[in-house]
């Protein structure tokens, strides 16, 4: 018999996590923009990292106080709070990982490297025990095949530092994301989103603390685009995580390669790159990919997480088909001491 999944409908949540996905991937898409442009302007990329991060997260804690939903989103039960700060430790050491790169990498080349997540996060859901169906490998091939058309012209990097920072980040992102997939099972994606930022803030302002406290931004340029960043991060967190709650963490991803295309677009409208025919291309087979969602055959809600215990059990348990240990009671008389 089968194992393959049933059909499922489309449904209103499916709807709901795809316009949040995209919208994060769009926003996300104008991340490495004001990065770049602020570090350019001469803020160094840890000071960066710290004021979008630390800004973002006054302005979500103060949204919530303002809107009188103070209490709706902060109330969070304790396994799920650890989740939740886990996760943002986890991202905010790859954030601290990813504007370091950026700051050594041209901004084409250092999100390609990035976007190799969605590799890591699939082996990382086969390691839970959940199949990935050969229609969502096909939708992932044909993604990160764009992804490559739309960043060819970029040089290879020279910096092999600022590479494995990239790739160090896109691994600690995915494994951000594996885990929120869990607490987003039964949690808000706000609350989450909330503890998420708070658990960044504090991480990388060790980190920033650990760097020497470098240079607040030098001018209004450096301030503006240091804004537009926090602006994107507080709408992609929470959108992100929206999309994740309704779609899994691995659908998500795949429409999230649509931020490259949103960072080429950004960068000829307002850097004044062109873009070449084999880009193009990668634009309309990513754009494909994205709107393939909407035949996946098994888009029904996520799967009901794993306990911790039991995917630890999953790695650690014997062989069933094993001979049992030999116990001290079972040896021969003739060999006891």
């Amino acid at each position: 018999m089968s194992d393959r999944p049933p059909a499922s409908a489309w449904t209103p949540a499916h709807s709901q996590g795809v316009a949040a996905a995209l919208l994060s991937a769009v926003v996300l898409g104008l991340a490495p923009i004001f990065g770049k442009q602020a570090i350019l302007a001469g803020t160094p990329p840890l000071s960066v990292v710290a004021l979008r991060t630390v800004l973002a997260t006054a302005a979500l804690w103060g949204l919530f106080a303002l809107t009188g939903r103070w209490r709706r989103y902060v109330y969070i039960y304790p396994v799920g709070l650890l989740g939740c700060l886990a996760a943002g430790v986890i991202n905010g050491l790859g954030s601290l990982m990813y504007y370091t790169g950026l700051g050594r990498l041209d901004a084409s080349v250092a999100h390609l490297l990035y976007t190799l997540y969605p590799i890591f996060l699939t082996l990382m859901a086969r390691l839970e025990g959940h199949r990935i169906s050969a229609f969502t490998a096909f939708r992932m091939a044909l993604a990160l095949a764009a992804v490559y058309l739309l960043t060819r012209q970029a040089h290879a990097p020279a910096d092999w530092l600022g590479a494995a920072l990239m790739i160090g980040a896109g691994l600690l992102y995915a494994l951000h994301l594996s885990v929120n997939q869990r607490v987003l099972y039964d949690v808000p994606a706000p609350t989450v989103a909330l503890y998420n930022l708070t658990a960044m803030s504090v991480t990388v302002l060790v980190g920033y603390l650990a760097a020497g406290t470098p240079a607040l931004p030098p001018g209004a340029a450096a301030w503006q685009a240091v804004l537009l960043l926090t602006l994107v991060t507080l709408v992609s967190r929470v959108a992100l995580f929206l999309g994740v709650k309704h779609l899994g963490g691995v659908q998500t991803a795949i429409i999230g390669l649509s931020e490259v295309l949103v960072t080429v677009l950004a960068a000829l409208a307002l850097l004044g790159e062109t873009l070449a025919p084999a880009q193009w291309l990668g634009a309309l087979l990513l754009a494909a990919s994205v709107l393939m969602v909407a035949r996946e055959r098994g888009l029904g809600a996520p799967q009901a997480p794993k306990s911790w215990t039991t995917l630890i059990a999953m790695h650690t348990a014997p062989d069933p088909t094993a001979p049992p240990a030999a116990r001290p009671d079972d040896e021969p008389r003739s060999e006891r001491i």
